[in-house]
């Protein structure tokens, strides 16, 4: 029988604000969501997976601040950023703007001076000696916190999923790649008109790739094929004489040193939904973190990883890397923004996939289970 077009997710998912409101509720706060790099965020010291003990940050994720704080014994505790006396933050922070961070070995509110240690127990509330204020059911709300590959992982609500469980088939394949130690080269943040899913499917599949990045298919011929029997396990082969992401195919940093015979020649990359895209070549890793804004509006910041040495060399130089990562990204934004347009017309009812998509039917597997119960299933 002959393969079919297979359904794509309906219109409303893409295009509905009620749609995207459940969809946050029941889906992305109870997912683990990327928050960026331990390092950056003032948590690690640079270059290691080594946590600051003292060292707090405020940190937006889908729209709400949450407080993460590194205590005496070296673990992570994040909580919301809500005192539990009047609901006054803790730490002044728009989510929607840079991290806060800060050196801290309680946190006092501003308001009133209630006191909770970093793990979010109260331990002080002035004036209230002769009322019966239990620490424990005073205690800020936690979120669940975790560390994996150099970066911050919170998990807003509900789910028992463990960060490693929901990470395993990523570690797994990208085993051989020091992420817990590299650091941010380059970033760029971008702000695209389009919603999440649109990002992530159009990350997942190559169907895309002839047409859209003409320069990349030159990079790795095999791209130019539609997506059709790549190997993701092994990696992606390059052009003769290419191993590495970069205008040339080459370039004069080493690859990383415990990559295997494919890996120091071909390309990796990976998908942590909902929020964390990974693109490993040998000598750096892309990491993409799509921070959903609204239905139709998504905030990625994309840093570059290289190995410590490679960063801390007064003559590093990314712009081989940062170059074509500069265009392919320029040409990725401006089509699904194109996509956002066209779904949001009254003649777009639902798309196709079409064989060479298999991959990108990830999005329908992953986020309708976890819909179970809407009413936008």
């Amino acid at each position: 029988m002959s393969p079919k077009l297979q359904a794509a997710l309906p219109r409303r998912h893409y295009i509905d604000p009620t749609a995207y409101a459940e969809e946050r509720e029941r889906v992305l706060l109870r997912s683990w969501s990327c928050a960026g790099r331990l390092d950056e965020l003032g948590l690690a010291e640079p270059g290691t997976a080594q946590l600051i003990p003292a060292r707090a940050v405020a940190v937006g994720v889908l729209g709400e601040s949450i407080i993460v704080g590194v205590t005496a014994d070296g673990g992570l505790r994040a909580n919301y950023n809500v005192c539990r006396h009047r609901g006054a933050q803790l730490i002044a922070h728009d989510p929607a703007q840079a991290p806060v961070q800060r050196s801290a070995r309680v946190w006092r509110c501003p308001y009133h001076s209630w006191t909770y240690d970093l793990g979010g127990r109260l331990v002080h509330a002035p004036h209230t000696n002769d009322l019966d204020v239990d620490p424990v059911a005073f205690g800020l709300h936690p979120v669940g916190v975790g560390a994996w590959g150099g970066f911050l992982w919170l998990r807003l609500d509900g789910s028992t999923e463990s960060l490693a469980e929901a990470l395993v088939p990523l570690a797994r394949r990208l085993a051989n790649y020091p992420l817990d130690t590299l650091r941010v080269g380059y970033r760029a943040t971008y702000d695209v008109r389009a919603n999440w899913k649109v990002i992530a499917e159009n990350y997942n599949e190559c169907y895309h790739c002839g047409p859209v990045h003409p320069e990349l298919t030159r990079l790795v011929p095999a791209f130019a094929g539609g997506g059709a029997d790549l190997d993701w396990e092994r990696g992606i082969e390059h052009r003769p004489g290419a191993w590495t992401f970069t205008t040339t195919g080459t370039s004069a940093r080493a690859p990383f040193p415990d990559l295997d015979a494919d890996e120091r020649v071909r390309h990796k990359g990976e998908l942590a939904y909902p929020t964390l895209l990974l693109s490993a070549a040998a000598e750096h890793v892309a990491a993409f973190r799509l921070e959903p804004l609204a239905v139709d509006r998504t905030r990625i910041t994309c840093e570059l990883l290289f190995a410590a040495d490679e960063v801390r060399r007064p003559a590093f130089d990314p712009t081989d890397a940062a170059q074509l990562w500069e265009l392919v990204n320029s040409q990725d934004w401006a089509i699904c923004e194109s996509v956002q347009r066209g779904i949001s017309s009254r003649a777009y009812t639902q798309g196709w996939y079409a064989p060479l998509e298999d991959a990108s039917l990830d999005i329908r597997r992953w986020l309708l289970p976890r819909l179970v119960g809407s009413a936008d299933v």
